[in-house]
């Protein structure tokens, strides 16, 4: 499952990503920190259990008991693993229905892997996994309701298309293809296996389009961030800079097979952190 996470929206297997978050993580006050740390835990679990090679019906259940916990920690009897969130549950505002989303968005993997889904269902998945926790972390960040809500939706999506487009390769090395179904036949291309979508010559007009929507949703989230304190949209600036950069990246290299990963070097981050992290 590509995911990302926090800010709005991190990446949870990916050591790049989780170093960006906590890096962006670092710079907030005490209690905001531990909120997010707590936030960034459960969807880490919760992705873990989806993407495991264990029985599907096994993987199911345990995501159901998470929906449990989260429900029992609404109704005053958190579990143990969910003692230390009552204070920023109570402290934030942090809604159940963004975390019982993020839960559906793992779920929709594990039915069975999503494969070439239509635009309409890939934009479910994106808010769930990626704009729910964008909706808990803006609450943490303490912007307006409208623009909080507002930033999620942008952000979310553009950081997760990117996840999509940067990790073609690895989704398919587990069966999945996130590429919309209605894309990839305007582009000529019928097959749903991922191994034979990845190799096709076409797939530019498949990745293009798609990464020209994300930059969409970027310039929408920065309109929201300039409207806005610039110690409340710190951390998520962070973020939205570093896989900003990564898009850019991906579409300079091009999405013709053989496709070179992509790094934002390290300068690049250290840049990014000391114009955005110190205000």
């Amino acid at each position: 499952m590509t995911l990302e996470a926090t800010a709005p929206g991190a990446d949870y297997g990916s050591s790049a990503s989780s170093s960006s978050f906590y890096a962006a993580m670092r710079i907030l006050p005490r209690d905001q920190r531990e909120a997010m740390f707590q936030i960034y835990s459960f969807c880490r679990q919760v992705d873990d259990i989806a993407d495991s090679d264990g029985p599907r019906d096994a993987r199911l259940a345990a995501l159901q008991q998470w929906r449990n916990d989260i429900d029992a920690l609404y109704q005053g009897n958190p579990p143990p693993r969910l003692k230390d969130y009552v204070a920023s549950v109570k402290t934030f505002g942090l809604k159940r229905e963004d975390f019982i989303a993020i839960v559906d968005g793992m779920e929709m993997d594990v039915p069975q892997d999503i494969r070439a889904p239509d635009m309409a269902t890939l934009d479910l998945y994106c808010d769930r996994v990626a704009s729910a926790v964008g909706r808990l972390s803006v609450r943490v960040f303490g912007l307006p309701e409208e623009d909080g809500i507002l930033l999620a939706y942008h952000l979310g999506r553009a950081l997760q298309l990117t996840n999509i487009l940067r990790d073609i390769d690895e989704d398919a090395g587990l069966g999945r293809l996130y590429l919309p179904r209605e894309a990839l036949l305007h582009a000529g291309i019928t097959s749903n296996d991922p191994n034979r979508v990845i190799a096709e010559r076409a797939l530019s007009k498949v990745c293009l389009p798609l990464a020209q929507r994300a930059k969409a949703h970027f310039e929408k989230s920065d309109e929201i961030m300039n409207r806005n304190r610039r110690r409340a949209v710190r951390a998520p600036r962070i973020m939205s800079k570093y896989y900003h950069s990564i898009l850019d990246l991906l579409i300079a290299r091009g999405f013709t097979a053989p496709r070179e990963p992509v790094r934002v070097s390290k300068i690049t981050r250290i840049l990014i952190l000391l114009r955005y992290a110190f205000i």
